[in-house]
């Protein structure tokens, strides 16, 4: 439950408010560091051993990642670093590092308990949503009530492959792999989002093609 309350209620809370006030490339650069990151709390908080290939292959994945999110092109390069941007990198870097702390206590659970993934998931989200309602306004409720029937579903949709089944996935991976290896494996969806990115109408240029074969090449080398 405590996994819950900071990995969701508390961590994407400020990753939202990152989004607010740095922008989705800042933010999601920021959130390209998470492979380390991950990788260094396993060593301290599990006593995680990783091999030195390991290592190198999370470094390659960051490395790509953040060139992968500094390929966005949608917000203003005029960017000056004032206490309001100082404020949003610092969300930005503790939601990585709540959902970092969430992946580890999720993990010790997983290897510590007669637990499954999926009870997991659910205490995961049952802590979330107890800490949330404490914030909910009914503005919020007024709001979604005034939605159209199919953004209705969609939100239905989205909450329910995005929440529940992506967490279900999430922890079926932190019970088999260790936190620097499974965030790893994680992170490298902006990647692979830049496979389909052609057959959406997107335009893909040659950097963004490069830099999802370095992170392939760095994933591959993290498993192999």
């Amino acid at each position: 439950m405590l996994s819950g309350i900071i990995g969701i209620a508390i961590g994407d809370s400020l990753y939202i408010t990152a989004l607010k006030k740095i922008g989705t490339r800042k933010t999601l650069t920021v959130e390209a560091t998470s492979p380390i990151i991950a990788s260094l709390l396993g060593s301290f908080m599990l006593n995680e051993v990783l091999q030195l290939k390991v290592w190198i292959g999370v470094l390659i994945v960051t490395i790509s990642l953040i060139g992968i999110a500094s390929q966005n092109v949608d917000e203003n390069n005029n960017f000056k670093f004032n206490s309001i941007n100082q404020k949003g990198f610092f969300f930005a870097f503790l939601s990585v590092f709540c959902a970092v702390v969430a992946a580890a206590l999720s993990r010790i659970v997983l290897l510590n308990s007669s637990l499954n993934p999926f009870q997991t998931t659910e205490i995961r989200l049952l802590g979330s949503v107890l800490a949330l309602l404490l914030s909910v306004n009914l503005n919020l409720i007024r709001s979604i009530k005034e939605l159209p029937p199919a953004n209705k579903i969609r939100l239905f949709y989205a909450t329910f492959l995005g929440t529940n089944l992506g967490i279900l996935l999430q922890q079926n991976v932190f019970q088999s792999l260790p936190i620097g290896l499974g965030w790893t494996l994680l992170s490298t969806s902006p990647a692979i989002s830049l496979l389909f990115a052609r057959a959406e109408g997107e335009k893909v240029n040659w950097k963004s093609i490069v830099l999802t074969g370095t992170t392939i090449l760095g994933v591959s080398i993290v498993f192999i």
